[in-house]
């Protein structure tokens, strides 16, 4: 019987309202990889205006996943974010951008420069919203790309 009853116990444990659902713990949210690649990855027109070098150009992710850059060009490339609703037609970054700065997608935030190979620090989607960034070095070819979280 004290069986029965503990396993009773432990079965409406999981029945509990407002309670997360089983296996949704403490892991870790996935992270989005987002490829940086000038010579692989080509423009394409999208809502914000002509964007490539990065692939995906568009990536979309939810609210509390993480996202990093990796660079598997053989030269240096940056991901800074800036601010507004489409891509300016001039550069909108300055030597900043080759810093690295930032942990989350709304406080703004900057790769630095990654060198053939290198990878950004994961940077956190703690906020919706559409976030703009591009290349320093190659901002006009047009290096650029957007995060929309959701």
């Amino acid at each position: 019987m004290r069986i029965t009853s503990l396993l009773l116990v432990l079965g409406l444990a999981g029945c509990t309202p407002g309670a997360p659902p089983a296996g949704t713990g403490t892991a870790a949210a996935a992270t989005t990889m987002i490829d940086v690649s000038l010579t692989s990855s080509t423009a394409v027109a999208t809502a914000f205006g002509s964007a490539g070098g990065f692939s995906p150009s568009i990536t979309t992710v939810a609210l509390g996943s993480t996202v990093r850059f990796v660079n598997v060009d053989s030269f240096a490339h940056t991901a800074s974010s800036f601010g507004g609703a489409a891509f300016p037609a001039a550069s909108p970054l300055g030597a900043a951008a080759l810093t690295t700065s930032g942990a989350t997608l709304s406080g703004g935030w900057t790769s630095g420069a990654l060198g053939a190979g290198d990878a950004s620090p994961v940077l956190v989607a703690d906020k919706l919203g559409t976030y703009l960034y591009g290349c320093f070095f190659h901002y006009g070819a047009p290096m650029r790309g957007a995060i929309v979280v959701q």
